[in-house]
C-alpha cells in the first residue's frame, strides 16, 4: 500500500489535482528561480561569444555595402559607430543577454513544460513534445531565412536615396534591427503550428482553409508588409512565400488528421 501511495503521489494528474493555489504559486516561483539561474549561468559563455556574434551580424551589412555605388559607401567601411560614451556598454550587455536567452532556452522551455504538464491529459502530453520541438525548429528556420535575406534588404534600403547619401549606422540601432528582423521571421514561421492548433481545438478545418485560400494569401501579404521592420520587397517576399507554403502544408496535415 505504501508503494502504491508513493506512485500515486508521483502521478502528474494526481499531483495537479491535489495541489492548492498556494502550492501552485510556490511551484511557479521555483520554476522561475531555476529559469533565472539558468539565464545567469548562460551569460558567462555568452560574454565570450560577443566577438564572433558581432562579426556574424555585421557580415550582411558588409555584403550590402559592396553592392552600393562607390560614392554611397560610408567612409567607415562596414564598421558600426556609436555616438554616446556609454553606448558600447549598453550594446554589449543587450547582445550578451540576447545570446544568454538563446543558450538558456532549453532549460527555460523545460521548466515551462514541467509546470504545465500536470494540467494535461495523456493524449495532450504526447502531442505537446513534438509540437514544442517543431515550433523551435521552425523558429530557428525563420531566423536563418531572415539572416540570408538581410544583405538584399539592406542593399535596397541603404541605396534607395541614390548617390550622394552615405549610411552611418550606429551599433545600437543596427543590432536592434537585426534582432527585430530575426524575431519577426521566427514568429511568422510559427504560422503552421497556429493553424494546426486551431484545427485541433475545432476552430478550423482543412475544408475551411481550402475555401479561404484567396483571403489567406491576401492576409499573408498584408501581414508580411506590416511585420517586417524594413518593408522592402525582398524581405516581404522572403516571408510571404514560405508562409503561404506553410498554409498549404497545414491543409495537408489537417486532412491527414481528419480535421
Amino acid at each position: 500500500m505504501a508503494l502504491i501511495d508513493r506512485l500515486r503521489h508521483r502521478n502528474p494528474e494526481h499531483k495537479s489535482a491535489s495541489m492548492t493555489v498556494i502550492e501552485h504559486l510556490e511551484e511557479l516561483r521555483h520554476r522561475m528561480v531555476v529559469m533565472c539561474l539558468a539565464l545567469g549561468v548562460a551569460t558567462i559563455p555568452a560574454w565570450f561569444l560577443w566577438t564572433p556574434f558581432q562579426v556574424l551580424i555585421r557580415k550582411p551589412y558588409c555584403q550590402a555595402l559592396l553592392n552600393l555605388p562607390a560614392g554611397s559607401r560610408p567612409v567607415t567601411g562596414c564598421d558600426l559607430v556609436f555616438i554616446g560614451v556609454i553606448d558600447p556598454l549598453f550594446v554589449k550587455i543587450k547582445v550578451v543577454l540576447f545570446i544568454a536567452m538563446f543558450l538558456a532556452a532549453p532549460v527555460i522551455l523545460w521548466q515551462l513544460w514541467a509546470f504545465i504538464v500536470p494540467g494535461l491529459n495523456s493524449k495532450e502530453r504526447r502531442l505537446a513534445i513534438p509540437f514544442i520541438g517543431t515550433s523551435m525548429v521552425l523558429f530557428a528556420l525563420g531566423g536563418f531565412v531572415a539572416y540570408i535575406t538581410l544583405p538584399k534588404g539592406l542593399g535596397f534600403l541603404l541605396g534607395f536615396a541614390g548617390e550622394g547619401f552615405q549610411p552611418l549606422l550606429t551599433a545600437d540601432k543596427f543590432i536592434g534591427f537585426v534582432v527585430l528582423m530575426t524575431l519577426a521571421f521566427g514568429a511568422s514561421f510559427e504560422f503552421p503550428m497556429v493553424l494546426i492548433f486551431l484545427s485541433l481545438v475545432g476552430i478550423l478545418s482543412s475544408g475551411k482553409m481550402r475555401a479561404a485560400r484567396r483571403w489567406a494569401f491576401l492576409g499573408i501579404a498584408i501581414f508580411s508588409a506590416v511585420i517586417t521592420p524594413s518593408s522592402d520587397p525582398y524581405t516581404m517576399l522572403a516571408m510571404m512565400l514560405p508562409m503561404y507554403v506553410f498554409y498549404e502544408a497545414a491543409i495537408i496535415v489537417t486532412r491527414l488528421m481528419k480535421k
